[in-house]
């Protein structure tokens, strides 16, 4: 029995049917263990079946063959413990900043049925989040009045407000010039050091995934499977200042040495 927070066990996803029919797979062969409080990255080229993974991670997507588990218990269907956040923050024009991040506690249970009762103490959670990420004094600011950047940390706010687990990233900061896309690492890495819930992020880039991960997990072209696992042996916490130095430059070298690379048969840690 694996005690790991997320288990893959010899995971393979068809989208459809026909698909499976052809042995026409999006990922293939994913065996993959996270321990709980674990900070994962997975890089890989456009297509590989990164974002099929954090589906089938959620329970958006059943697979075709194998089993996922989560904290635990077999996946079924769409997780309650988990956030996610993407490129596009999505956040609702028509309500405030605080009423964005607020949202999934009135649609979540069990948080749902006691919304009004303890709408108060929700108030205050979520403004000490935003504060957490430097957005106080913007609660009551609607998202156009709002950067780009200021936009992505009340969407991870939202993705955080039901206290959950874990974490799903799915390239949050691809769409953010390059200094603000810096800032938000550092408000990522804070969260994630007081909190230590579980994060698996998807990105292209790979110094984001070495700067903020403990474990990075390269993916193959089309169908997806992971060749390489890199485990960042890099000191926490990690500054800016780390991602100038030769260690640092080495791994991102390194990673990207294997995007494109030929598939084989088994997952490779490298040393």
């Amino acid at each position: 029995m694996s005690n790991a927070f997320v288990d893959f066990q010899n995971v393979w996803l068809a989208y459809n049917e026909e698909l499976l029919a052809q042995k026409n797979y999006a990922v293939e062969d994913i065996n993959l263990s996270v321990n709980q409080g674990e900070f994962v990255a997975i890089v890989g080229p456009s297509g590989c079946g990164k974002s099929t993974f954090m589906k089938l991670t959620t329970g958006l997507k059943m697979p075709s063959q194998g089993r996922i588990l989560v904290d635990g218990q077999p996946v079924t269907g769409p997780l309650k413990i988990s956030g996610m956040a993407f490129q596009a923050p999505s956040l609702l024009p028509w309500r405030s900043t605080i009423d964005n991040v607020l949202l999934p506690l009135e649609i979540v249970e069990p948080y749902r049925s006691n919304f009004k009762t303890n709408k108060d103490a929700y108030i205050e959670r979520a403004r000490n989040l935003l504060a957490s990420v430097g957005l106080k004094g913007y609660e009551d600011k609607y998202p156009w009045e709002l950067s780009g950047g200021m936009q992505q940390r009340a969407s991870i706010c939202r993705a955080l407000i039901h206290e959950p687990k874990m974490l799903l990233l799915d390239e949050p900061f691809g769409a953010l010039d390059a200094f603000t896309r810096e800032e938000l690492w550092c408000t990522l890495r804070d969260l994630w050091e007081a909190q230590r819930f579980n994060v698996i992020l998807v990105t292209h880039d790979l110094r984001e995934s070495v700067f903020l991960a403990d474990t990075v997990y390269v993916m193959s072209k089309s169908p997806g499977r992971f060749l390489v696992k890199k485990e960042i042996d890099l000191p926490r916490p990690r500054d800016l200042e780390i991602t100038y130095t030769p260690q640092f430059t080495d791994i991102v070298h390194e990673l990207r040495s294997h995007i494109g690379a030929i598939r084989q048969t088994t997952l490779q840690p490298t040393p």
